[in-house]
């Protein structure tokens, strides 16, 4: 299993990596996904892994995370200043260690409850867990805030991503839901309309031309 892990990191690995990805905003303001710490075993991080012990959630912590940047490489590519594959090949460099870390000791917790099923069970978990992560309309969200937390990864010592796992996937889980940009309130592109008097025939003489009473101020 752990050759399986090292080959799926070697061909993320052929892709480009970029320690410094520039600054991207999708929104005029940015959304508010509610930031806070999470426990492994809370159930917003994802499939629930009942009777874990402290360090089998804590790795799950971490598959969620790396879940959802591997979807946001996928997904988000549609806007190159998200630079989402090079820094998600950055990301599985950088962490590698606590990466393999976390897969072979989630892999050995199915193996551990389930028996002789727990490899097919910790397979179908990995993959419920990517497709967890799929969105549509909450898409721009999603792909701001999974670049926002691929920049910090970067910039986080090794062996220290459980921490930024239990600081960001709250917010990671909830950019799923689809929000929407409330702008700035001030559009410097809009033209303002000269005002226009009424067209009633009160308004006009025989002659066609507007009465004083009708005149709008110009």
């Amino acid at each position: 299993m752990r050759n399986r892990f090292k080959a799926a990191s070697m061909a993320a690995s052929l892709l480009a990596v970029t320690a410094s990805p520039a600054p991207a905003q999708l929104f005029i303001t940015q959304p508010d996904f509610k930031a806070a710490p999470i426990d492994g075993s809370d159930p917003l991080v994802g499939i629930p892994i009942p009777g874990a012990t402290p360090a089998e959630y804590r790795s799950a912590l971490i598959w969620n995370l790396r879940a959802g940047l591997n979807v946001a490489a996928l997904q988000c590519q549609f806007s190159p200043y998200l630079r989402a594959v090079s820094n998600y090949n950055g990301f599985l460099a950088h962490h590698n260690v606590e990466l393999a870390t976390a897969y072979t000791t989630l892999n050995g917790y199915f193996k551990r409850v389930h028996g002789a099923k727990g490899q097919k069970l910790f397979d179908d978990y990995s993959t419920s867990t990517y497709n967890g992560f799929s969105t549509l309309h909450a898409q721009y969200g999603f792909c701001q805030t999974a670049t926002s937390i691929a920049k910090s990864a970067l910039a986080t010592p090794k062996g220290e991503l459980a921490a930024l796992a239990q600081r960001r996937v709250r917010e990671l889980r909830n950019s799923l839901v689809p929000v929407y940009d409330r702008g700035s309130g001030y559009n410097p592109y809009q033209i303002r309309l000269a005002p226009i008097p009424s067209f009633g025939p009160e308004c006009w003489d025989k002659n066609g031309m507007l009465k004083a009473i009708c005149a709008v101020p110009g």
